[in-house]
């Protein structure tokens, strides 16, 4: 069956309402949709249902183009985090397990959206870069702190995960990745770093030093790679990557409450403030500024690639 993003059963919001004059999106509420079985959000790129059972909220990313954080995806992230807070209020331990992953076929998330972001340094706009930044650096704070709700978070990695993709991955609990996948930082080919977090987060778990020199090398890793660094928890056969989650899931849940005590002590121990992440988004945007015209260049034969990549998913069977 062909790739096709979800299609929402909710009518979407209107364009001049989802996004500010200069083109940068504004926060929405969450929207629900009661169906017969239970109570599932209705999100136009994300496709979110909940395991009672085993008290896990899967979602899979089902990006509307490109596999990158557009703006109306990260709206989507937003009202999916709401949504959460707002749907568990009250009974906050029905909630054990969030996993993330992708539905886009070999691919977990390629990134930034570039064509935006070429767009606004082609512009001057420094104020879109930052909001855009900042936008991210919210979402991937309050991933970091669980929602401030009693659960684990599991990131499901069944393709590859670049660029901001992997800077999203490191403020899960838990990275199941399938054997195979790739993971890297590769703006240093076109004069950027990654700004959404990857050195706070890397340089926490691995030390600055090697932090620097995974982010300035630009390399790609393999899940195996990343598993012997300690970045990924659990390696996965390729296509049983959900099956692995259910089996660690399983296998830890008579520990639940240890290990999130576990998690939320680690964050006591190496905080990552949003203010710091906010600051660093800055900093990024002010090295934008400063590419020239050919890493731009650069930056839109990338999202060329990403264009056949897409139309490969679309034409598959």
């Amino acid at each position: 069956m062909a790739y096709k993003p979800v299609e929402s059963s909710v009518v979407p919001f209107d364009a001049a309402r989802r996004t500010g004059a200069d083109g940068v999106p504004k926060p929405e509420g969450p929207r629900l949709v009661e169906r017969r079985e239970r109570t599932l959000f209705s999100l136009e790129q994300l496709e979110v249902g909940f395991e009672g059972e085993t008290g896990t909220l899967w979602t899979h990313m089902r990006p509307r183009g490109r596999p990158c954080y557009n703006p109306e995806m990260l709206l989507d992230f937003r009202a999916w985090q709401d949504g959460i807070e707002d749907h568990f209020k009250g009974r906050e331990t029905d909630l054990r397990y969030l996993v993330l992953g992708s539905r886009f076929p070999g691919v977990f998330c390629l990134g930034g959206d570039l064509n935006l972001f070429t767009r606004l340094i082609r512009n001057r706009d420094r104020r879109g870069l930052v909001h855009y930044g900042r936008s991210c650096v919210r979402i991937l704070h309050r991933n970091l702190q669980g929602l401030n709700l009693p659960m684990v978070t599991i990131g499901l990695v069944q393709g590859d995960a670049l660029g901001g993709g992997f800077e999203s991955l490191l403020s899960f609990n838990v990275i199941v990745a399938e054997k195979g996948a790739k993971f890297g930082l590769p703006e240093q080919m076109f004069g950027l770093f990654p700004g959404m977090g990857a050195t706070s987060f890397l340089a926490r778990k691995l030390g600055a030093a090697k932090a620097e020199a995974m982010i300035m090398s630009g390399a790609s890793y393999s899940a195996e790679e990343m598993h012997e660094l300690g970045i990924v928890h659990v390696l996965a056969e390729p296509g049983q990557g959900e099956d692995a989650v259910r089996e660690y899931i399983e296998r830890n849940r008579r520990r639940h409450a240890g290990q999130r005590a576990i998690y939320r002590a680690s964050r006591e121990v190496n905080p990552v403030t949003l203010p710091e992440l906010e600051r660093i988004v800055d900093i990024w945007a002010d090295s934008s500024l400063e590419l020239s015209e050919q890493n731009l260049k650069v930056m839109e034969r990338l999202v060329s690639a990403q264009n056949r990549l897409l139309g490969i998913a679309q034409a598959a069977e």
